[in-house]
């Protein structure tokens, strides 16, 4: 590879990114690119023969546990006002069937998006959520950890709450009605007097706490770098005592072993174990993934989201579940991991060329490379004080003459 790193090539590694990358809008999505430009540029400094990993902006962290909505199973009504009128809802306590093995209790979350039967949800962070930008998103896991089904003492929760009687379906009923009054700001009410009252103490009374951590998960999703070391560390986060460890198809069939820091193979881990590639001298460029798999229950206040848009639901209980996670590795040649992340994509024949004057210009202490790499210093000098015109000049609200 000649050093060249060019405009096309920035172009597919950007458009590689996990989704989420950059922030996908305002100033993140003008800075990606450029953060992705500092890094092939030093990749290239380095003379491309000792290059260092490279870990890609990621999304947040992805994997968990995968379930199917089975139904309600405590449950009473609600009505929701809207410009027609009231609208009659069914309100209370799903349970879900966890692919692999468990069970979840959920509450929805989405009142004009109710759950489906049969429907497959996936474990996301609250960023990936309905709840995103909600910043009372932390108000719901208050609820849930304060009400039912966490709290069976249905007597005491109706006098704290200062209810009539409560049976399961009015306790669901009621904290149904207080997480919509939150995820969406709808204007509902439960039918059952009591299941009313405990909406209004728990909408009244909750605090914002943090979100629950995933499962299950790998961070970060993806690591680059060069074939002949180890890729990484990707940093094992679960509430499981341990965990299965292995490389995907595609890394066992480039000779990839997942090792620790040691260089030592590694098939079981725990919260806080890092994970490497390692990957064999002189392999091609190519990617792989490591999977790890446990049993593990999942947090309260955990959100899983279905396909369609808008369907989410919220974990209020958990069984002992199956989770899993995945990372990346892609790599290239040590003399081409300055391109790593373009993944074994073929480069135009311009880019494929090969520069043989490195060695005849190694007594002088330069190299082909040395002009491009002024070149791309200027470049990014000029790109980055554009940005900075750009985001400075971009109108705000208040503006004169907007």
């Amino acid at each position: 590879m000649s050093g060249v790193v060019s405009a096309s090539l920035l172009s597919r590694i950007s458009s590689r990114l996990p989704a989420g990358a950059g922030g996908g809008r305002g100033s993140g999505a003008v800075l990606a690119p450029v953060l992705l430009a500092v890094a092939l540029a030093g990749s290239v400094s380095a003379g491309l023969a000792h290059a260092a990993v490279v870990v890609v902006p990621s999304a947040p962290p992805a994997g968990g546990a995968s379930a199917v909505l089975e139904g309600l199973t405590a449950f009473g009504e609600a009505d929701l006002r809207t410009p027609d009128g009231l609208q009659r809802l069914q309100a209370g306590l799903y349970e879900m069937r966890v692919e692999g093995g468990g069970t979840l209790q959920t509450y929805g979350v989405g009142v004009a998006s109710p759950g489906q039967r049969e429907a497959r949800y996936t474990e996301t962070a609250w960023s990936g959520s309905p709840l995103r930008g909600n910043k009372d998103a932390g108000r719901i896991r208050w609820i849930l950890q304060h009400s039912y089904p966490q709290l069976n003492d249905l007597a005491g929760l109706a006098r704290r709450a200062g209810a009539g009687p409560l049976t399961a379906e009015t306790a669901a009923a009621g904290t149904q009605v207080a997480i919509w009054r939150i995820s969406d700001g709808a204007g509902v009410t439960a039918v059952d007097p009591a299941a009313e009252k405990l909406a209004d103490y728990l909408q009244r009374a909750a605090q914002r706490l943090a979100e629950p951590p995933a499962s299950l998960s790998l961070t970060p999703d993806t690591v680059t770098g060069a074939a002949g070391g180890r890729l990484g560390p990707v940093t094992v986060h679960t509430g499981a005592q341990s965990v299965a460890v292995a490389p995907d198809a595609a890394a066992a069939a480039a000779g990839v072993r997942i090792t620790g820091a040691d260089g030592v193979p590694v098939t079981e881990a725990a919260d806080g174990t890092r994970l490497y590639f390692e990957v064999p001298a002189g392999a091609a460029d190519g990617a792989g993934g490591v999977s790890v798999q446990g049993s593990t229950k999942v947090p309260v206040g955990r959100v899983l989201t279905a396909e369609a848009p808008g369907q989410a639901q919220v974990v209020a209980g958990s069984s002992e579940s199956a989770a899993t996670a995945s990372a990346t590795g892609v790599w290239a040649p040590t003399r081409t991991a300055a391109r790593t992340y373009a993944e074994a994509l073929p480069l135009p024949a311009a880019e494929q060329s090969a520069d043989t004057s490195d060695t005849r210009l190694a007594a002088s202490g330069s190299s082909s490379a040395t002009p491009v790499i002024a070149s791309l210093a200027v470049g990014l000098v000029v790109l980055g004080a554009g940005v900075v015109f750009l985001l400075r000049k971009r109108p705000t609200d208040t503006d004169p003459g907007e």
